[in-house]
């Protein structure tokens, strides 16, 4: 989306003011807790597909508005648009290709066809920054507006070719009936509730964190013009951390433990360094988190039997929102106090709380 880049700065040239961004920005998180649950079991009871090239079009509606009527309530609209784009997939995708590999006798390459698809989708960003810049300077507002409905367009054409084998609720399932049979399976199950906790565990922090790393970086002495080449490496982190994913799947528990552990410590010691070569370090800690990420969806998706794994999927997508909003209000608060070197090492411990509980699980386990 090359609007992504450049989208705050379309706002503030509107005529809003910080405060008016802040709400939409509330208000872009709030539609997606509102949406997440249910429409997993929308996706459950009717079509992941359906969701899937459906999401993609609200998306094309929102930014069509904002760069077509630039206006506080114009970008409000599209911001619900986009927060419900986000929840009609969320869920969804990881059903629809987690279900269609077990299919055909192929589960156990999720967790390596889903790193390898978020490292394309890494590309995909980095590459759409470097373009939002040349596009921007030809064409301004409108034409990276027009390349991001585009590339909505592209994206609903591409997920209407998906395949999927199940029934719908035509066969007999309701929504309702639906939510109440996913959210069933994770009380009666212990290894699902487990799963479904691990997610937003390993997921939200290091998520949140990645909205500060611009700062932390000229933090750490390195000049404004250099910032984009340094958060780059980050993301090349992020995107090995993806790549590696199928690989770590042999680790097991307590492999799984210590990839928690030394990404926080990495992070930690890379943060707190107040150096441009301690960022390396944070890039490491993150392709970690990202691989323990794709680690975590794979084991959510294993420990799921029922029909409804897009309704729980969400949940645990839903947690991660819940998490992701307050690691931002609790950065908020220390940010205020705290360098940001400080900030990001004490975010590390609840990576160090999560691997000593995974490891001590797999211990009485066993694994």
């Amino acid at each position: 989306m090359l609007l992504y880049p450049v989208y705050a700065l379309l706002f503030a040239d509107s005529g809003l003011s910080v405060g008016q961004i802040s709400s939409l920005f509330v208000l872009w998180s709030l539609t997606g807790v509102l949406l997440e649950v249910p429409s997993g079991a929308w996706a459950d009871a009717v079509s992941r597909r359906l969701l899937l090239w459906t999401g993609p079009l609200l998306g094309a509606a929102g930014f069509a508005l904002w760069v077509l009527f630039p206006s506080y309530w114009a970008f409000a609209a599209g911001f619900v648009l986009w927060g419900a784009r986000g929840a009609l997939g969320s869920g969804a995708v990881e059903a629809l290709v987690y279900e269609e590999l077990d299919r055909v006798g192929a589960a156990d390459r999720y967790a390596r066809l889903t790193g390898r698809a978020h490292a394309v989708g890494q590309v995909a960003v980095m590459t759409a920054t470097g373009l939002a810049g040349p596009v921007f300077a030809v064409g301004g507002y409108p034409a990276v507006g027009a390349a991001s409905v585009l590339a909505c367009l592209l994206c609903a054409a591409t997920a209407s070719r998906f395949p999927e084998h199940r029934r719908s609720a035509a066969d007999g399932d309701s929504w309702a009936a639906t939510l109440r049979s996913g959210l069933a399976d994770a009380r009666r199950d212990r290894s699902v509730r487990g799963a479904l906790l691990l997610v937003p565990a390993v997921t939200a922090v290091w998520g949140a964190l990645d909205e500060y790393t611009p700062l932390l970086v000229r933090q750490a002495g390195v000049p404004e013009a250099n910032v984009p080449h340094l958060l780059v490496l980050i993301w090349a982190g992020v995107t090995a951390g993806s790549l590696a994913a199928g690989p770590a799947e042999r680790l097991g528990r307590r492999g799984f433990a210590a990839l928690l552990a030394l990404s926080a410590l990495a992070l930690a010691v890379g943060a707190i360094s107040a150096a441009p070569a301690g960022i390396a370090l944070v890039a490491l800690a993150f392709g970690g988190f990202q691989s323990a990420t794709v680690l975590a969806d794979a084991r959510l998706q294993r420990r799921i039997e029922g029909t409804g794994r897009a309704t729980l999927t969400s949940v645990a997508s839903l947690g991660t929102e819940v998490v992701t909003i307050a690691v931002y209000g609790m950065y908020g608060a220390l940010g205020s106090t705290f360098p940001h070197g400080v900030v990001f090492a004490l975010c590390a411990l609840p990576y160090l709380v999560t691997a000593s509980l995974v490891r001590t699980a797999a211990r009485r386990r066993g694994g």
